[in-house]
């Protein structure tokens, strides 16, 4: 899940914690009736079950309360042609909509869809519960609030929202040379509030210099010494942590490379989990460079690393760990997951299990729960 994990300590806690709960309210001014919505970029969870929105045709990430209810129970089977299911729910045919992208509200453990409609490019959101029955998530009546990116009149592309303990951050590519953006802003959220982009600096492994243009195409909160960073991942292929207190009006933010995935792919989706005892990172990617140098049998391919890769001081930048060494594995901190070849959008499913779209033996996609590696 693309929030902090301190998020879901906090919300397992609840009221019996002394110390109050590790996150902020999400909203505070709101509005109710319909977000003026003009296309739906990215999707993630805040606290409570908040669906996050990037929109950057309007500038805009908008935070929905949902109103779902906590549940244990969580979607275990698989559905082949899910385009089509999800189609049908909106009566169009499979090619008639694009997925997006996908997300897991945590609270309940419904899955979303970003899905936009191919023959009047309008944005929808489908709901998939535990049960297997999709329906629609309307935006007609609900309890929102929209946060303005100061752009100016560039449009700009939303790639990625998160929830970092009691704050709201996106990445944003924009125009010009400081291409590269992100911006944070306090929770709780009020509704028409205006925030700063703050330009990023990354160096990046694989072409060896500093570049400002690239956007980050996923990111992921994660806290390293009481400190809340967020890690960032690009095209060709750096994971790079920018520390949240940098992210200060009018700042040019330079960041920290701690890991190169290889020249030619595109970071989707990366979030945490522990196993045995130990935290590691799972982030599906898309190979550019497939059909001269290829992974696996698709384009895309899925990545796992040591958490404590994230933590890394000394070795960044020029001197970052590379997953390759030549052709061969670099580091056993870092292994290509066979099981999860193919996989094109994914989020976690509770503590142990992830719920992947992936590409099927027949050219469709299907939608499929797999073990956490």
């Amino acid at each position: 899940m693309r929030w902090n994990l301190s998020v879901a300590a906090a919300i397992a806690v609840g009221a019996a914690c002394v110390c109050g709960p590790l996150y902020a309210k999400p909203l505070a001014k709101s509005a109710h009736g319909k977000p003026a919505v003009q296309s739906i970029e990215v999707i993630a969870f805040g606290p409570e079950g908040t669906l996050l929105i990037g929109d950057g045709l309007s500038n805009s990430v908008f935070a929905v309360a949902t109103g779902e209810k906590a549940s244990a129970a969580r979607f275990a089977g698989k559905i082949e042609d899910v385009a089509g299911k999800l189609a049908a729910t909106i009566g169009a045919k499979a090619d008639g909509i694009e997925i997006l992208d996908l997300a897991v509200n945590p609270v309940s453990n419904t899955v979303y869809f970003a899905v936009r409609k191919q023959d009047d490019k309008q944005p929808v959101l489908l709901t998939l519960k535990a049960d297997g029955s999709i329906g629609l998530f309307s935006l007609e009546s609900v309890e929102y609030a929209r946060v303005a990116l100061k752009t100016g009149t560039t449009k700009s592309k939303v790639s990625d929202v998160a929830w970092a303990d009691d704050k709201l951050i996106a990445s944003v590519g924009t125009e010009g040379e400081f291409a590269s953006k992100m911006f944070v802003v306090q929770a709780p959220l009020n509704h028409e509030a205006e925030v700063d982009l703050h330009a990023v600096e990354t160096f990046h492994v694989a072409h060896n210099k500093w570049e400002t243009k690239s956007p980050m195409s996923t990111i992921m909160p994660f806290t390293e010494n009481g400190k809340t960073y967020v890690a960032g991942a690009f095209s060709c292929t750096p994971v790079v942590k920018y520390p949240i207190e940098d992210l200060k009006p009018e700042a040019n933010v330079v960041g920290t490379s701690v890991l190169e995935l290889g020249s030619g792919n595109r970071p989707l989706d990366m979030f945490t989990y522990t196993k045995d005892g130990k935290e590691y990172v799972l982030s599906n990617t898309f190979r550019f460079h497939h059909a001269k140098k290829p992974v696996g049998p698709s384009p895309y391919w899925t990545v796992r690393f040591d958490r404590d890769l994230l933590g890394e001081e000394t070795k960044v930048n020029k001197d970052a760990l590379k997953r390759l060494a030549g052709d061969a594995p670099a580091s056993p901190k870092v292994v290509v997951i066979e099981s999860f070849h193919g996989v094109r959008q994914m989020d976690r499913l509770g503590e142990v299990e992830a719920v992947v779209l992936r590409e099927a033996a027949d050219n469709k996609l299907e939608l499929a729960v797999l073990p956490l590696p």
